[in-house]
């Protein structure tokens, strides 16, 4: 892991639209289609089969549109989107279609998101003109809890998320909507929930969320948040269980506050370690870290599986509250593997480990 350098930013922002099959997705990428603030908004669909129809339902311009339909994107045909982004760049540049102001993804309703965030981390060319902006995904109301107990793709969709977008609530009553909810904040906590209605959603879905200088106070805000949402327990609780550590499918939320600074060197080469010995498994990990050699300026770091964006200084702490936090969501890794791991590499005193973990991500 390299020291802090700051990004530009004037990169183009990256949303991935996901969500399980029937979920709503192209309905909702055809009301955010409609608003003229994203007219210069990219639109890459992956539809994976013989046959694609979803792509004849896209409200979008031939040169704003492409489609990736010999695969999944976040499989077999990701050298597929790599090319593309850097064609759509190219032509942007070159004048021959509008500037590029975002690419909005909609993946296949079967799709990993994690893969596809890991290639527009891992791709040099593309980090130096793409970012990601944030992964919004839509879970049905009507099935939504049956899919997450039955399909682990639709689970790991929404553990992923940024955003998650609530379709098809006409259809269910309030008791049944309330049950959905929860279930959502038990697998992805203090995740952000929007309520589509009749498909209509808000554009502030699209709002950038993590890894950019430009974008970092954002992350930062939520990261503190993270570590104060607490189900209604106090700020000084201490229950001697994480609450907070969700399993569904294999996959599990669980956060780290830290009250003493860290030292940048050894925790960095923690972050190499964990990344290659786990990276696999590492469905996204975010941290807001207070290090020894800057403790008024926090570090906001942002990872999805082998790959992490370079970290970003942010001039000012949000609040107060100068603890380092660390937010995991991974796949069959015990929060007790990750504290020894910290314990060995990060020069971390396990005591403070031991402390409740007052969120998850």
């Amino acid at each position: 892991m390299s020291a802090p350098d700051p990004s530009s930013d004037a990169k183009i922002p990256v949303t991935v639209l996901t969500g399980f099959l029937g979920s709503g997705k192209t309905t909702v990428l055809n009301c955010l289609l409609r608003q003229p603030s994203l007219a210069g908004a990219a639109v890459i669909v992956n539809e994976f089969g013989a046959v694609g129809l979803d792509h004849l339902l896209i409200e979008a311009s031939e040169e704003q549109f492409t489609l990736l339909d010999n695969g999944c994107i976040c499989c077999t045909v990701r050298g597929d989107l790599v090319a593309t982004l850097k064609e759509l760049d190219a032509k942007s540049r070159a004048g021959e279609t509008p500037p590029l102001s975002q690419v909005i993804i909609e993946t296949t309703g079967l799709a990993d998101p994690a893969p596809i965030l890991h290639t527009l981390m891992a791709e040099a060319e593309l980090m130096t003109r793409f970012r990601i902006g944030s992964v919004v995904t839509t879970v049905d109301a009507v099935n939504g809890a049956a899919t997450l107990h039955r399909h682990p793709e639709a689970a790991k969709q929404v553990a992923v998320a940024d955003r998650l977008l609530i379709t098809k609530t006409d259809l269910v009553s309030n008791e049944a909507l309330g049950d959905m909810l929860q279930q959502l904040e038990h697998l992805a906590p203090a995740v952000e929930q929007t309520i589509a209605r009749n498909g209509e959603v808000d554009l502030d879905l699209l709002a950038s969320l993590p890894a950019d200088a430009a974008d970092v106070t954002r992350i930062a805000g939520r990261l503190e948040a993270v570590a104060h949402h607490d189900h209604g327990c106090e700020p000084d609780c201490h229950h001697g269980h994480d609450h907070h550590q969700g399993t569904h499918h294999g996959i599990r939320t669980f956060s780290f506050v830290i009250d003493k600074p860290l030292e940048w060197g050894a925790f960095a080469r923690w972050l190499d370690y964990v990344a290659a010995l786990k990276g696999e498994d590492l469905l996204r990990f975010k941290g807001l870290v207070r290090t020894t050699d800057d403790p008024g300026r926090p570090l906001v770091l942002h990872g999805v599986q082998h790959v992490f964006h370079p970290p970003a200084r942010l001039d000012r702490w949000p609040s107060a509250d100068r603890r380092t936090r660390l937010v995991f969501i991974v796949r069959d890794i015990e929060r007790e593997t990750i504290a020894r791991t910290l314990v060995k590499f990060a020069a971390i005193d396990a005591a403070s480990l031991a402390s409740p973990v007052l969120a998850a991500a």
